[in-house]
């Protein structure tokens, strides 16, 4: 997902629940396990939390498609082996032998050749990554919209793993069962801070009208590595989408047009400034050799950056501060030393020093082989990151289903020093801000802005060349 997306109005998916057992979405101190029925009526998520992260208990889920044209004329096995890639083919071979996985609601044969109108099911035990036990904040709401601050760390939309561990689903749960969400713009899963949820179509609408004329001011705040240049800095840097799997950009001539306007809030050293060696003199031939091999050593401390997206591309701000030499300072793609090589990504439009194959061969093993890891610019910063716990294949399987199971995310995982921090009508209208977050506020100690002004500077940069956000 981006930064943001432009608005669409809620679509009902392909894929369908039906019941899982569960009767509280307060705190349980022995969740059970939910299991399928057949009713069609979806009670309440079975939530409990624990060590400081919303769970969701393992249940029996069923997901509903009906047959596409493409799978027209093939085999069910030849279409989940070439579609449905998270289990191996034994797996999807046995489902469909012992009636885990239907045709029209009977179990059939791997060899079965599926007709259009077919609807096919599979009923399988699922597992929820746990989220942040922050709560879902409400900066407002009144009859038509609801401008909520969304947690770090948690996905809007049901998808993928994330079904109940959502940001709808869990507003659902604490509202009722029939309230019917209509996002307006959409965050990325570790993005925080403002987003619109509208009560009706019409609201939704003509908030998403606003931000398709591009009349709406959108401002994000970030924690980048190193200091940042003072004035305001404008990039224009094209972004082409390498892996729609993974929703990966980089920067590249050939991508679409993109433009985003950064302003430094503060910058803050070290506490204690590296020393280039023990002696505190010039560097020797084995510290040269130390920082060549780690560039960012030369980067200390780290800045809070306004940030203004004109444009609204996938990762945007992300891939923009990359290019720009000072990414997202805990960015577990973007900053990622094992990914993206000693540079991190800065200044290669045109891919010289790594290309998309090996990009995207390297973050593959993120999470699976490998700890998904930003970049710390300090040895004391990497040792310690390295210390903390992170979700990865713990090598234990479920007792119910056989399902590989995962070690829970650290905080590293469920956090990205990117927040969207502001949401404004270009007419002044209407306006919301969200409080700065933590981790943008003065560090202990040190003195630092704790609000933002206005928008005046960062619109100033491009009002001539984008006049609608003016």
């Amino acid at each position: 997902m981006s930064e943001i997306v432009e608005p669409a109005a809620v679509v009902t998916p392909e894929l369908e629940t039906l019941t899982i057992n569960g009767t509280s979405t307060e705190q349980k101190e022995n969740p059970t396990p939910g299991s399928a029925t057949s009713s069609g009526e979806t009670r309440s998520p079975p939530y409990y939390f624990e060590n400081g992260l919303r769970r969701v208990a393992p249940y029996h889920f069923t997901y509903k498609t009906w047959c596409k044209e493409r799978w027209r004329g093939r085999t069910l096995i030849d279409v989940f082996e070439s579609e449905f890639r998270d289990r191996p083919l034994a797996y999807y071979k046995n489902a469909m032998e012992t009636g885990q996985i239907c045709v029209n609601g009977k179990p059939t044969s791997p060899d079965h050749v599926l007709k259009n109108g077919e609807l096919v099911s599979h009923t399988i035990h699922r597992h929820e990554p746990p989220v942040t036990a922050d709560s879902v904040g409400v900066l407002h709401e009144d009859e038509d919209m609801i401008v909520i601050n969304k947690p770090s760390g948690m996905p809007v939309h049901p998808a993928g793993r994330y079904n109940f561990n959502s940001v709808i689903e869990i507003m659902k749960a604490e509202r009722s069962p029939d309230w019917v969400a209509y996002t307006c713009n959409r965050l990325d899963r570790l993005t925080s801070g403002i987003m619109f949820v509208a009560k009706n179509p019409k609201a939704a609408d003509r908030l998403s009208i606003q931000i398709k004329q591009r009349t709406v001011r959108k401002e994000y705040i970030a924690r980048v590595i190193g200091n940042f240049p003072d004035e305001e800095v404008v990039c224009n840097q094209p972004l082409l989408q390498i892996s729609p799997k993974l929703g990966l950009n980089r920067v590249r001539a050939n991508g679409k047009t993109a433009r985003t306007v950064f302003k430094k809030l503060a910058y803050y050293p070290p506490r204690e400034p590296r020393q280039q060696n023990q002696a505190g003199g010039p560097p020797d031939a084995a510290d040269a050799t130390e920082e060549k091999g780690k560039p960012w050593l030369r980067k200390e401390g780290y800045s809070i950056v306004r940030c203004l997206p004109v444009t609204g591309r996938t990762h945007q701000i992300r891939v923009h501060l990359q290019h720009l030499g000072h990414p997202i300072q805990n960015d577990p793609i973007y900053a990622n030393q094992r990914v993206w090589g000693m540079k991190l990504g800065y200044n290669d439009p045109e891919a010289l020093e790594n290309t998309d194959e090996d990009i995207i061969t390297r973050l593959n093993r993120m999470g699976k082989e490998e700890v998904a890891d930003a970049v710390a610019y300090h040895d004391e910063m990497v040792n310690e990151y390295y210390k903390k716990k992170s979700e990865k294949m713990s090598g234990e399987l479920c007792e119910v289903c056989d399902t590989p199971l995962y070690t829970d995310p650290g905080p590293q995982e469920l956090s990205l020093w990117l927040h969207s921090l502001r949401y404004e009508d270009a007419g002044g209208d209407w306006s919301y801000v969200s409080p700065l977050p933590e981790w943008a506020l003065p560090p202990s100690g040190m003195s630092g802005p704790t609000e933002v002004g206005g928008m005046e500077e960062l619109v100033s940069a491009v009002k001539d060349v984008n006049p609608e956000i003016a």
